[in-house]
């Protein structure tokens, strides 16, 4: 089970898909975090949610928050994908440790080996101020991201 809303959200350093290393406390620092992590680069489910938060990508604008995905892919699949999708939020590589911060968020399917299907909208405190989460295969909609920002507004 994904951690709870009043919840402290775990700190981590990733690199993105062009290499650079991205802190939550640094991305908080500035503004709330959406954090989404999902299964795989390049899978049919993850693509259709990613390219609809491309899509809308000024539902996060307006809001004033970071977007950012995280999954167990490589650097390299992680850019390659962006690319071939037009993805212009960072993406982050969870490779290794394999899935550690997915784990810190009990977010990580141990017996698939990938980070599930969760989110994750973290206020500038560093408190989990909204989080939903979808079974293998289906998909979050937008509706989620838009209550769970209202959450954070009124937060």
């Amino acid at each position: 089970m994904p951690l709870q809303i009043g919840a402290p959200a775990p700190d981590f350093e990733l690199v993105d898909q062009h290499g650079r290393t991205v802190g939550l406390a640094g991305l908080r620092a500035e503004k709330p975090v959406v954090l989404v992590f999902f299964p795989l680069a390049f899978s049919r489910t993850c693509q259709g949610e990613l390219c609809a938060l491309r899509d809308d990508l000024s539902l996060f604008e307006d809001a004033g928050v970071h977007l950012v995905g995280v999954s167990v892919d490589s650097k390299f699949a992680l850019r390659a994908w962006a690319e071939e999708e037009g993805y212009e939020f960072p993406l982050l590589s969870d490779f290794w440790p394999h899935g550690e911060v997915a784990r810190a968020y009990d977010a990580f399917v141990e017996d698939r080996g990938y980070a599930a299907r969760a989110t994750f909208v973290i206020d500038e405190a560093g408190v989990i101020r909204a989080a939903f989460a979808k079974p293998a295969g289906e998909p979050r909609s937008i509706e989620q991201y838009r209550e769970a920002l209202e959450l954070l507004r009124a937060g």
